[in-house]
Order: structure tokens, then sequence, then C-alpha cells
């Protein structure tokens, strides 16, 4: 009997190897951008990372617990007490949510992996999910990655901001809804859902018994008056609303991939249960450092805000003076900017030319699309940089 064999590479079928689920998503743009800006010499303001490190008090907290052997071996799966303490603690202080940080409190590597296991923990095939266009790439992999269909309800330009219309968002809601994702502070348009708003989603989550993933990582980053607000805060939702917070944006160690969920009981046990089979437990001594980062005096927060808060001014001010029409951001640290004043339409064509023409680096907003012909013209810059690293690059753009 003759062996069965198969040339080197073929598969059964002809089926690609890459899952199709993901099949739609290749390398991101993230990783694009930032090799061009490292091959020209551009300034990077596309990937939103800090160009300095957060508090060098939290730095040595990490390094401590390095050397007190704390966290080098496997940490508790849900993360460590002193963090999921922390994490408790910062909540009812900045916003009066009760969590118990036993049962309700989960710690996760950064915010993406939460947003991943809580989409793989409570979303099945056919189930449908509603997220605000634009959305982080992520967002989109892990619906598909679920097996849930990604139902995009658009922001739209118009008053200086990026508007959410709730009848539109009403209307998205059909029987085969299971959940809807949320972004406040967004990125990357920058706006900040009102209160208004946020009780509107509440309304419609309770009325229509949807669950709700609420990413607000950027929570210390609202520069409208009246800070953040939770959507768990507003009635019938503490119990619906899986709430996502992250270190990395609020102390400036993006590389620490700490993040974490605070929800219901329930909630938190199925996105453990997804959790474990992701990366089961990390960043262990840095979850020690992070635990004391979130109990810094309020003084960090307000000067962190302040510190953004003008570098956003210096880069919208310089991106207006440059000719593009500027959508000064009400939270996170992204500028939304429309080319179509410098008579260019097609964001993806702009930025890869950007870098060689002023020697600056910016994300087309398209990718956060759905309908990319609705980001087509929008264009994000990052300024979460040094502020002389901003004044250079302002002075670039004036080529344009």
């Amino acid at each position: 009997m003759t062996a069965m064999t198969s040339s080197p590479g073929a598969s059964r079928n002809d089926r690609p190897l890459l899952n199709r689920r993901l099949a739609e998503f290749g390398t991101t743009i993230f990783a694009e951008m930032s090799a061009l800006a490292l091959r020209t010499g551009a300034i990077n303001l596309g990937q939103g990372f800090p160009d300095t490190d957060g508090p060098e008090q939290v730095r040595e907290a990490a390094v401590r617990a390095l050397r007190d052997g704390r966290g080098n071996q496997y940490p508790p799966g849900p993360g460590v007490p002193e963090l999921r303490a922390a994490i408790a603690a910062h909540q009812e202080h900045h916003y009066g949510l009760s969590y118990d940080p036993d049962r309700e409190v989960l710690v996760t590597a950064g915010a993406t992996e939460a947003i991943a296991a809580s989409l793989l923990a409570l979303v099945e095939p056919g189930d449908e999910v509603i997220a605000l266009e634009p959305y982080y790439d992520s967002y989109a992999a892990s619906i598909a990655l679920a097996g849930g269909t990604r139902v995009p309800v658009t922001l739209r330009p118009g008053g200086g901001r990026f508007s959410l219309d709730l009848d539109e968002l009403r209307d998205a809601v059909t029987p085969r809804t299971r959940l809807l994702l949320l972004n406040t502070p967004h990125n990357p348009t920058g706006t900040v859902l009102t209160r208004a708003e946020l009780a509107e989603i509440a309304r419609l989550a309770v009325e229509r018994d949807l669950l709700v993933v609420t990413d607000e990582v950027y929570e210390h980053l609202v520069f409208a008056e009246g800070g953040h607000v939770p959507l768990a805060s507003f009635p019938g939702m503490r119990e619906r609303t899986v709430t996502i917070g992250s270190a990395g944006k609020t102390f400036s160690f993006t590389g620490w991939k700490v993040g974490w969920v605070t929800a219901a009981p329930d909630l938190v046990t199925a996105v453990r249960s997804a959790k474990q089979y992701l990366t089961f437990v990390s960043s262990g001594p840095f979850q020690y450092a992070v635990a004391e980062a979130l109990a810094l005096p309020d003084a960090y927060f307000a000067a962190f805000l302040d510190d953004m808060r003008a570098k956003r001014d210096l880069l919208a001010s310089g991106l207006t003076a440059a000719g593009f029409e500027v959508y000064r951001p009400a939270g996170t640290y992204f500028v939304t900017t429309d080319i179509r004043p410098l008579g260019e339409s097609d964001g993806f064509a702009f930025c890869r030319a950007l870098p060689e023409r002023a020697g600056v680096v910016a994300i087309p907003n398209a990718v956060f699309y759905d309908h990319r012909d609705q980001g087509a013209p929008f264009v994000r810059f990052a300024f979460c940089k040094q502020t002389p690293v901003l004044e250079e690059a302002v002075a670039r753009l004036k080529s344009l």
C-alpha cells in the first residue's frame, strides 16, 4: 500500500492557514506606520505610547517587588490581592462604586486582554455586538474570534466633535443583540459621552436586557468639566456592565501591560473563565507597583491631566495653523483632524506620504471603520509626547 504524500505547504482542500475569522485582519496599521517612522526618521505621532516613563516612585516599586521576590513566580489567577484591593479602592474613591476585591475584580494583561476575554466569555456565534465606529482595531478582531457579528454605529462629525446618534443606536438593537461595546473617552475621536448620553444608553441596555462592556482606559484624561462618569454608576447598570481599566495610559507604563475588569461576581467569573486560557497570569512584579500607583494622591492625577491638556492645546493649535480642520478632543491623548482643507481626501495615502513630506507619522482613521468611506478624510495624531517633540512636529507640519 502506497503511503499518501502531499507537497510541502499544501493544505487540505486548499484551506487557508489563517483562521477565516481573522482573514480580514492583517498587519496592524500601527506596526506599518511605526516601521515607516523608523525608516524615515520621522517623529512618530501615530502609535499611542508616551516617550517618557511614569512616576519614579512607581518604577522603584516595581524594582522593589522584583528584588523582594514578589511576583517573580506565577501570581494568583485573579491578580495579586494588593492590586485587586487597590483597584476596588480606586473605584470607590473616584466614582463611589463599591466592588468586592475578591469577587468583583480581575487583573488582566492590559486592557486588550480584558476586551478579548470579555467578548470570548460573553459572546457566542450568531450574537450581535454593537460598537461605536470608529473603534480600536482589537474590538473587531475580538468579536470575530468569539464568532459574533459586529454592528457599527457611527460617530459623526459636527459642531467640533464626533457625536453619537442615540436614535441610530436604538435602531441598531435587534433580537440578536447580545452586547454593547463602548469606549469613553473615545479613541480615536477624543469624544467623551455626556452624562445625558450615558443615561440614555443605560436605559436602552436595561430595557432590552443587554450586556455592556465599557473600555474606560482614558478615564483620567477627560478635559471636560465634571470628569469621567462610569456607565456602571447608572441605575440598573452595575449588574450588567463589565468595566475595563488600565495602568498604561494613566501612569505611562504601557509596556507593563496591567489592566483590569470590575463587574458583578457572575460577570467576573465568566470573564475569568476565558482569561485563564489566554495568558493565565502576567506582569507579576508590576502588579505590586500598580497597586502603589493607584494609591497616589489626587494631586498626581490633576497634574497628569494638566500636562496632557497643555500638550493637547499645543498640538491642536499647530495642526490648525498647518491647515487641518481639528476636532479638539474632550478626552484621551489623540487629536483627530480632517485633511480635506489641505486638498486631500485619502487618509491612507496622506499618512504614507507624510513622513517624507513633513517628517511626521500619523494614523489614518479609516482603519477604525467598517464604513471606510466615512473615515477616509480623517487622520489621528497622538500628543502623549515630550513638549519639545511636539514643538518640533508642529514646526515640521508647517511645511504642508
